[in-house]
């Protein structure tokens, strides 16, 4: 699932020969999703605004608007697609869902007959419910604008075999919070908080349902003690490293309803190799198998 032209891919550098391509392995993962995405700006056509993009995500002739002046998505969301993608369901939810891009993602990596997406802010649910509509996936993916913490009245307690969640990852207080209330709902715990988002997940799984979760290190106590405290038992979990010997700056965490009491620790995930190059798993995950990375 490559976000970029083949050329543009072949013409990246590796770290060494431009200090701004090193330096990249420095920052967060909200940075890196502009390296894989390929953007369209369509302006002038109908039904799409002068300030938006579609983004191809090369998977299964997928495609999705984003608004180009907010929250945009970035690598975390893709890797929670990823991390979730073998859990076999007949329902689906993808909780603090923005614009819809893990429910699309899982739509086309998945045989999920229905998926569910709940997201608070109304015009991210507004623009994700349009690129259900681009892509004719009307059928399985459903939008619903809503809180969090009303799912469990929304939908019913037991509805869902798997429950995915890219959620706010900072506490109110914590970090700098973006003067946009988009953004700020998007990074920070002003509408739902880790402990809601596992309270509501605890109502709304069946037994032996799985929550997939992608979050920051810094909050994994908080995570795992949580995830006990409502029976969502961690089963594997997994460090992503911006590079070798660079501090993990994502973590993805599975838990199952109801499990029994064992943690799976998974090799850690580079996001770049030893010589600044897209790792080969990386590769693998945005579907770039058959390209070369140098």
């Amino acid at each position: 699932m490559s976000f970029l032209p083949t050329a543009l891919l072949a013409s990246l550098p590796c770290a060494g020969k431009t200090a701004s391509f090193a330096a990249l392995c420095t920052k967060n993962s909200t940075t890196f999703h502009s390296y894989f995405e390929r953007e369209i700006v369509l302006n002038g056509v109908s039904g799409i605004e002068n300030y938006e993009s579609i983004d191809d995500l090369q998977l299964c002739g997928l495609k999705l608007l984003q608004d180009m002046r907010g929250f945009r998505f970035g690598i975390d969301a893709v890797l929670l697609a990823d991390f979730a993608k073998h859990a076999v369901s007949s329902a689906t939810l993808d909780l603090c869902s923005g614009n819809g891009i893990v429910a699309i993602l899982l739509a086309g990596k998945t045989d999920t007959p229905k998926i569910q997406a709940l997201e608070i802010q109304h015009d991210a649910a507004a623009l994700a419910q349009r690129s259900i509509a681009l892509n004719g996936l009307q059928e399985r993916v459903n939008m619903v604008c809503a809180d969090v913490r009303d799912a469990l009245q929304i939908f019913g307690r037991g509805s869902f075999n798997v429950i995915t969640c890219n959620p706010p990852y900072l506490p109110c207080g914590k970090g700098l919070q973006n003067a946009a209330s988009a953004k700020t709902l998007a990074r920070h715990e002003v509408a739902c908080t880790l402990e809601d988002i596992l309270q509501v997940s605890y109502g709304l799984l069946r037994p032996g349902g799985r929550l997939f979760m992608v979050h920051r290190p810094q909050r994994l106590v908080d995570i795992l003690s949580l995830m006990r405290r409502y029976h969502l038992e961690p089963k594997r979990m997994r460090m992503v490293h911006p590079a070798p010997h660079k501090a993990a700056n994502i973590v993805l965490v599975e838990g199952a309803y109801q499990g029994g009491h064992e943690l799976r620790l998974m090799p850690p995930l580079y996001v770049y190799d030893e010589n600044g190059c897209y790792s080969r798993e990386i590769d693998e995950i945005y579907g770039r198998t058959g390209e070369s990375n140098e």
